[in-house]
């Protein structure tokens, strides 16, 4: 290895206990396979924010996530070839690219009549089920009913309200919204009981409930724990980790151990002033998903004394709050989705940012982590991830003097973002950063 590459390997100093829980994650692919092979009903499933996981989990079936998978082939190197596959069985290159490699997938597995030999991580086995989510995506549902064309398998859609700001904090819109998740699910229950031919074991979901539960309360204290100066862990580990969380088709409870190590290391490190970034220079927000075929790209910013100690909403732990009162474990996993979701809102409309569920949350943490600038990177691919960044810049900008850049791309397609563009772009936003620092000081805030 050339000293070139040695020093950009050590430009950011990874948490050693981010391995094994990022081993963890990755023998869930392993896992779903050979669970396939023995029988055991297996779900491709959406990113569902924790409301229908649990009760999967509840009923023994094996969980995939298409585009957690989206990320791993993009990682790796393979998703051009599904990708392409998606094009020419006629679906649209702008559509979202965890869709497009997962259409790709599915119809070289019905050619093939097997996994691909390609797929990396031993690929995703055929599902008995599909679940869709209606939260937040454009494609979502349609994307599962496409798959029709390649997969005999059900669709079930969960659906999430999703109330403005305002309109949240309106007088009952809190327990209807919560009320109508807990019809929803009871429905999906009843259907999953049909579909497998057993029953629900509801004090295994009550205890899968509670861990589920643990798991983010301590994922979410742990990231809190990076307000501190130096920021002692960078946003490639949080994106490395993030998905015994996000995407909990593992055992929660060894996941819960992996985060507690996790969460003594990060302590550990703040107790001794050890940041993940030698020299801290500029305290960064990253907005959106991150270009998953092109992570070198934070080494190199580190190289420049760049530390991202937070990321987007979207992917982030609930706010904790009080569960102990809510008896019926349905309505717990029902709470606490729609406290992911809503956990912003009452704080955004005191400071009248009424797109609170997604831009408001930057203003929030440029202050509170005390953040130098943003690196945005809206997804060409998804509306969703990008209709609220030129309103977060705006707001940065105007309200902490915190400016922020736009490196347009997608989280799987490799030829939709400019490596060399957005690296230019950084010199400019460094000189940006540096000023606005002087403004801020001038202005008597706090960093």
């Amino acid at each position: 290895m050339s000293d070139e590459k040695k020093k950009k390997k050590k430009a950011i100093n990874r948490l050693k206990t981010m391995y094994p829980l990022r081993a963890n994650i990755d023998k869930g692919y392993e896992r779903s396979v050979e669970a396939t092979k023995a029988g055991k009903p297996t779900a491709w499933s959406m990113v569902n924010w924790w409301e229908a996981d649990p009760i999967l989990k509840a009923m023994d079936i094996e969980i995939v996530y298409p585009e957690n998978y989206g990320a791993v082939c993009a990682a790796f190197g393979k998703a051009q070839a599904f990708l392409d596959r998606s094009d020419a069985e006629g679906f649209p290159t702008h559509m979202c690219g965890y869709a497009r490699n997962c259409i790709g997938y599915a119809a070289k597995m019905k050619e093939l009549g097997e996994i691909p030999s390609e797929a990396p991580m031993g690929g995703m086995p055929k599902p008995m089920l599909l679940l869709c989510s209606g939260a937040l995506c454009d494609a979502r549902i349609k994307w599962f009913q496409a798959l029709g064309r390649y997969l005999d398998a059900p669709v079930w859609t969960v659906e999430m309200p999703h109330p403005g700001v305002e309109e949240s904090q309106m007088p009952g819109v809190r327990e209807k919204a919560i009320d109508f998740m807990v019809k929803e699910l009871r429905e999906f229950v009843v259907f999953l009981e049909r579909l497998t031919g057993r029953k629900m074991d509801w004090n295994k979901l009550d205890e899968i409930a509670n861990d589920l539960i643990a798991i983010n309360k301590i994922w979410y204290d742990l990231n809190e724990m990076r307000k501190v100066r130096p920021c002692p862990m960078h946003s490639r580990d949080f994106w490395t980790c993030m998905n015994a969380s996000l995407f909990p088709a593992g055992d929660p409870k060894e996941a819960l151990r992996l985060y507690q190590d996790m969460y003594d290391e990060v302590k550990q490190r703040v107790d001794d002033k050890i940041g993940a970034v030698a020299n801290e220079k500029y305290r960064m927000i990253f907005g959106e998903l991150p270009p998953w075929h092109a992570l070198k790209i934070f080494d190199e910013l580190a190289e420049r004394g760049w530390n991202f100690v937070i990321e987007s909403w979207a992917y982030q732990a609930p706010k904790p709050m009080d569960y102990s009162k809510i008896s019926d474990p349905i309505e717990r996993i029902a709470t606490q989705t729609y406290q992911w979701l809503t956990g912003y809102f009452e704080d955004a409309l005191k400071e009248k940012e009424y797109m609170g569920y997604f831009a408001y949350p930057y203003i929030e943490w440029a202050r509170t982590f005390q953040c130098d600038g943003a690196l945005f990177h809206p997804l060409i691919t998804c509306r969703t991830a990008t209709n609220h960044l030129i309103l977060a810049q705006d707001r940065l900008l105007s309200k902490w003097n915190v400016p922020a850049m736009i490196a347009e791309g997608d989280i799987v397609d490799l030829n939709l973002f400019d490596y060399a563009d957005t690296m230019r772009k950084a010199e400019v936003l460094e000189e940006m950063m540096d000023h606005h620092k002087k403004v801020r000081q001038e202005r008597g805030l706090e960093w």
